[in-house]
């Protein structure tokens, strides 16, 4: 399946290739300044380590923020490699009251739509908005519907949606975009099936792009860009090697 050929903003006609990330001095990670958010462009931007980030900017003094869409491949990167996973007895414990006496229940792909809205009007520390805006949500829906895009679902016993997570999956390689929650440890327990899936797939790492404590508890470390990019272009390889 490949993406649609829309034509891309003047502003923005192609990314950095890796090896020229890998020596991209921004401080910030900013590689490229607006351009669409096509179906196409941000599969080149996935291939290429780089995720969009809308981004509430003060031009002029005085003048209210305005956002501009920033594509970032930042210098330092959060990745959780399976084979580190790190499942604490209350987690656990959970977990299994949640599946069980609780019932629970997860699916895979069933609301896509209602889960990305659901990260997106949920409060996050430090933020007085979010970055998933309308823009984003649509185009999230368009990868979404072309198979790119994939989100797990958490519902408890009265078919309430209590959690979730989604994010894209390109060339063998899950970038985890967002995930929320209405009831404790739903999320984890959304990202723990998740991880499940992707690990029956092959898949043994994912990208969480920023750290949160509570993803480094569960066993997520940094990577320099450098080594991102390496990782990134081997998953690639391999990926395409055994497709």
């Amino acid at each position: 399946m490949t993406g649609s050929e829309n034509s891309c903003s003047s502003k923005v006609r192609t990314f950095p290739s890796l090896s020229v990330l890998r020596r991209h001095p921004d401080p910030d990670g900013v590689v490229a300044l607006e351009g669409d958010l096509s179906v196409s462009r941000l599969l080149e931007a996935y291939r290429s380590g780089i995720f969009p980030w809308p981004t509430l900017v003060t031009l002029r003094p005085g003048e209210p923020p305005v956002t501009i869409l920033l594509w970032f491949c930042p210098p330092i990167r959060a990745i959780l490699e399976f084979q580190n996973l790190s499942i604490n007895r209350s987690l656990r414990k959970a977990r299994q009251k949640a599946l069980g006496p609780l019932a629970w229940s997860i699916t895979e792909n069933q609301a896509f739509a209602q889960v990305i809205r659901a990260c997106a009007s949920t409060p996050r520390p430090g933020s007085s908005g979010t970055w998933i805006t309308p823009a984003m949500t649509q185009a999230y829906e368009a990868l979404f519907a072309q198979g790119f895009a994939h989100s797990v679902e958490v519902w408890n016993q009265h078919h309430e949606l209590i959690g979730g997570i989604y994010g894209v999956e390109v060339d063998g390689v899950f970038s985890a975009e967002s995930m929320f929650y209405r009831e404790p440890d739903a999320s984890k327990i959304a990202l723990l099936h998740l991880i499940e899936r992707l690990h029956e797939r092959g898949i043994d790492w994912i990208d969480i792009q920023m750290m949160t404590p509570h993803l480094e508890k569960l066993g997520a470390r940094s990577l320099s860009r450098t080594a991102f990019l390496t990782l990134l272009e081997r998953s690639q390889k391999k990926h395409h090697a055994s497709g």
